[in-house]
């Protein structure tokens, strides 16, 4: 199974929520070492095909950078600010705000000038019409005036007129060279206005934008600080979560270091005189790669799946391979152990633990492996450690674990020695069936003597 995973770099989301936190440390240091040595592998590859092939010669006319070098043999660096002839940042910033200012002062002058001269344009036709308007009129009044002095036949009457027609002839004459004169100062004193709001909206932009400059760089201080007060604490929460990692994979790999002097180191600690002592595990040590290098084989010599399909599949091996050597039966009283289920989900055995004391444990039939689970209650949760059995002996899954030969084995050894050195699970209170019939019927059919197990 451990070297599928290794092989694959996958496990199943279902099979690594059934890992407790330690084996879980374990299977994530071998699988980086896996990572790791695959990479060292395709590197010293890739460096020797580097070797092995030959260089191309380069394509004429390809472009080249060609950088220029200085007076240390180097490439060329200019650093802006620290040559004497280059200009400070705030400097360069300044004249860029006085240049815009002066820029868009023109610019709004202009739109002003053309604006006014627009009106006065429009002001002066409406005059013109005006005067027109009342030139067509004096002259429909001389012509008339004339009918009249024909009519009349007086000629005093008619110089008289004559005269008084020239007169207005020529009032008009002044009033339209008045309106022209009037028109060229208006022209002139608008073009002074705009020469002078154009100096005068110059500054008031230049302000403008440098208070506007000012009031960002003040937020931005402002934003830099709450930033850096928001990013410290972002960092104190990560250092925080980083040493709680470590820690976590600390104690994995002690637990793996420990796991792997078990034989001996174990051995010595639990042998004495007392009575209470528990058995010493067996002398036959299986390297856990060896196990697994071996492709699972059903009872028949068959290749079998890594994991199993569906639950009949896990039934179908449980009788024909684990239900012939006595699994899940006590040996001196041939009846079911107190601790064995069946096939149920982690929920169902957490919640059969639910009201139990700290020690109670129950043996469950797993459906991602070959083999089964120890569901035990801790004192803050409750914990389930893979039982590997996919190549005919019991071991815990993980790496360099003491194999048993039996399941009854590993179960009576760790009701003396925890599972874990430092999690120090003992298998103390096993807890029975609930359930009527028990959830392990299909896979005994009623052909063994059950115990009341409750």
């Amino acid at each position: 199974m451990l070297q599928q995973i290794l092989r694959d770099m996958y496990i199943d989301p279902d099979l690594l929520a059934e890992l407790s936190d330690e084996q879980r440390q374990i299977l994530f240091v071998k699988m980086r070492e896996e990572q790791v040595s695959r990479w060292k592998y395709h590197e010293d590859r890739h460096e020797k095909d580097l070797k092995k092939r030959p260089k191309k010669p380069p394509k004429p006319g390809k472009k080249k950078v060609q950088f220029l070098s200085g007076n240390d043999g180097n490439e060329w660096v200019w650093v802006m600010g620290h040559h004497p002839d280059d200009i400070p940042i705030e400097e360069i910033l300044e004249r860029e705000a006085i240049e815009k200012a002066m820029k868009q002062a023109e610019k709004e002058a202009e739109e002003l000038r053309k604006k006014q001269e627009d009106e006065l344009k429009k002001k002066m036709s409406e005059e013109k019409k005006k005067l027109e308007k009342e030139r067509l009129e004096r002259e429909a009044e001389r012509k008339r005036k004339e009918e009249e002095m024909a009519l009349y036949q007086s000629l005093k009457e008619a110089r008289f007129m004559a005269e008084a027609l020239e007169k207005e002839q020529e009032e008009g004459r002044i009033s339209l060279q008045k309106l022209e004169e009037e028109e060229e100062k208006e022209l002139q004193n608008t073009l002074e206005k705009a020469k002078n709001m154009k100096s005068k909206r110059s500054s008031e932009l230049y302000m403008t934008w440098r208070e506007m400059r000012n009031l960002l760089e003040q937020k931005s201080t402002e934003d830099e600080k709450v930033v850096e007060a928001s990013w410290k604490e972002q960092e104190k929460k990560a250092k925080e979560a980083e040493r709680q990692m470590r820690a976590i994979a600390q104690r994995a790999r002690e637990e793996h270091r420990r796991s792997l002097r078990s034989n001996t180191n174990l051995a010595s600690l639990l042998s004495g005189n007392r009575d209470d002592k528990p058995p010493i595990p067996p002398k036959t040590h299986i390297s856990h790669s060896d196990v697994l290098g071996n492709v699972p084989k059903s009872k028949n010599g068959e290749k079998r799946p890594n994991t199993p399909k569906n639950k009949a599949a896990v039934i179908k091996w449980f009788k024909e391979e684990e239900r012939p050597k006595g699994v899940g039966i006590n040996p001196e009283t041939n009846k079911i152990e107190p601790w064995f289920h069946g096939l149920i989900t982690r929920p169902e055995a957490e919640e059969i633990l639910s009201n139990r004391p700290v020690g109670s444990f129950l043996v469950r039939v797993s459906e991602r492996i070959w083999g089964f689970t120890i569901s035990y209650q801790a004192e803050e949760r409750c914990k389930h450690f893979l039982i590997d059995a996919c190549d005919g002996t019991y071991h815990f899954f993980g790496t360099n674990y003491q194999v048993y030969s039996s399941l009854h084995e590993i179960i009576t050894h760790h009701t003396k020695s925890p599972i874990t050195l430092l999690g120090e699970e003992i298998l103390l209170y096993p807890c029975g069936q609930q359930a009527d019939p028990p959830n392990y019927a299909e896979l005994f059919q009623g052909d063994i003597t059950e115990s009341t197990n409750l």
